[in-house]
């Protein structure tokens, strides 16, 4: 949902729900639930538009990742980011070019 709201800036929980993938078939309800929660947690904001509610993201995509990613690492895997790692090179989704531009990212950060 974050990325609609980034892709949409200011929109109404509808528009979010219009714009999901046409196998999410989501209930506005739940979309507005989710919403109300990335609110809560300061990731999107709200002003009142009417009757309804015009939501914003709060936080850069960058900002999200990184939080997003911390929070994964601490609750998830133990606060060990190498287990991360190696749960997505075990994954058998990471095509042979990802798998390349990883290896040159990890040289890079050597230099």
């Amino acid at each position: 949902m974050m990325n609609i709201i980034w892709r949409l800036g200011a929109c109404t929980v509808t528009q979010v729900k219009e714009a999901l993938a046409p196998g999410r078939k989501l209930a506005y309800t739940s979309v507005s639930t989710i919403i109300r929660i990335l609110e809560q947690k300061g990731v999107v904001t709200s002003a009142k538009a009417g009757r309804g509610h015009l939501y914003s993201a709060a936080m850069s995509k960058q900002a999200f990742q990184a939080l997003s990613l911390a929070h994964l690492v601490e609750s998830v895997f133990d606060r060990t980011p190498s287990l991360l790692v190696q749960r997505l090179l075990d994954s058998d989704s990471l095509s042979e070019q990802e798998l390349d531009h990883i290896r040159a990212l990890l040289r890079a950060q050597d230099r």
